[in-house]
């Protein structure tokens, strides 16, 4: 079944208040010996881990920890490419590799019918990197999250939030090939050049060096039909303060309240929604899994064809996790940030 006898873990040491730094994490080892799995669970050996804001959540204390709050001693939860190594699920069989909510640690124990994320499964001819890269499930939140939740139409303005990102950068170029004139906002001019350059989008917004409302009422005199929103808090108010009669806002995440201690804020005038027949939309991207195959080859074709260019940070080493993490809140990292173990 497998060879390991000992197990590494990375599990939360103290919670963050605000800003998380590594000393918030502690890697353990203890003896693994496999045990009889129960109806519906699987046995899973973690290979490759994606490194995403979203984890961030679950370090919160309950009530403000939306999928659960970790424990102190707690093992850190987060998506992850896996080989099953023993199933009594019918829907998985022991070699199967998926991309599931697992664990940081080496081999897990998982219950696909009870995770708050569906498995995804990973075909033969898809590498772990592609799967959690190109084809991850971040690529299909942009996907979905834009087509689905935003509906854009050909000529109207695109504002995308935490562009440079795994998310944020598939939203703008998805944006752009429908026809949309796309306005990105990301921090530094390193990263702005990228999206103009690389990811061809329109223009971008650095918001580190400048007013970003001010910014956005020059460069969308007719206002943002849709917003795609990763970052809430104040770009977020920025954007509405910009939006156009019958906006949409795609509600995909609030990195600017992650490390705050708070919870996310809100726009400050309701009204100007009520008024502007605006719509704002969360979504997750387990709300599409039974549609995840042909949005794959969607953007598997649109990679070939050069319309998609994506970019992976790739680290090896299972004890890199914490700084990787860390790394990503920092802007350290160049694109989806995945940890081989």
């Amino acid at each position: 079944m497998t060879a390991l006898t000992q197990n590494r873990a990375w599990t939360l040491a103290s919670r963050p208040e605000r800003q998380v730094s590594v000393a918030d994490f502690a890697m353990t080892t203890s003896p693994f010996a496999a045990s009889a799995l129960a109806p519906g669970e699987i046995l899973v050996r973690n290979r490759l881990f994606a490194v995403a804001p979203t984890i961030r959540n679950g370090l919160n204390p309950p009530g403000r920890a939306y999928r659960g709050s970790i424990a102190i001693g707690g093992t850190i939860t987060g998506m992850a490419g896996v080989d099953v190594l023993d199933s009594r699920h019918p829907d998985f069989r022991t070699g199967d590799r998926l991309v599931a909510l697992s664990r940081w640690e080496d081999l897990s124990v998982l219950a696909p019918d009870r995770a708050p994320v569906p498995v995804f499964p990973v075909p033969p001819s898809m590498s772990f990197e592609e799967a959690l890269g190109p084809l991850s499930p971040n690529s299909l939140t942009a996907y979905f999250g834009l087509i689905e939740v935003g509906r854009p139409r050909p000529g109207e303005t695109v504002v995308v939030s935490a562009a440079a990102g795994s998310v944020g950068s598939v939203a703008c170029q998805v944006a752009r090939i429908l026809g949309c004139r796309v306005v990105a906002v990301a921090g530094g001019p390193a990263k702005c050049a990228w999206l103009k350059d690389a990811c061809r989008v329109h223009e971008a917004i650095d918001y580190k060096s400048v007013d970003v409302a001010a910014r956005l009422a020059a460069l969308c005199p007719t206002g943002v039909n849709v917003y795609f929103d990763n970052v809430g808090g104040e770009i977020l108010q920025a954007v509405l303060d910009n939006i156009a009669p019958r906006g949409r806002v795609v509600l995909c995440g609030q990195i600017s309240a992650y490390d705050s201690g708070g919870a996310a804020a809100g726009p400050r005038d309701m009204m100007r929604l009520i008024y502007g027949r605006v719509r704002m939309e969360g979504f997750v991207v387990g709300d599409f899994v039974d549609r995840v195959a042909p949005a794959r080859e969607q953007i598997r074709r649109w990679i070939a064809q050069g319309d998609i260019v994506l970019r992976t940070d790739l680290r090896r080493g299972f004890e890199c996790l914490p700084q990787a993490f860390t790394d990503l809140f920092a802007g350290a990292n160049t694109g989806t940030l995945l940890v081989e173990a």
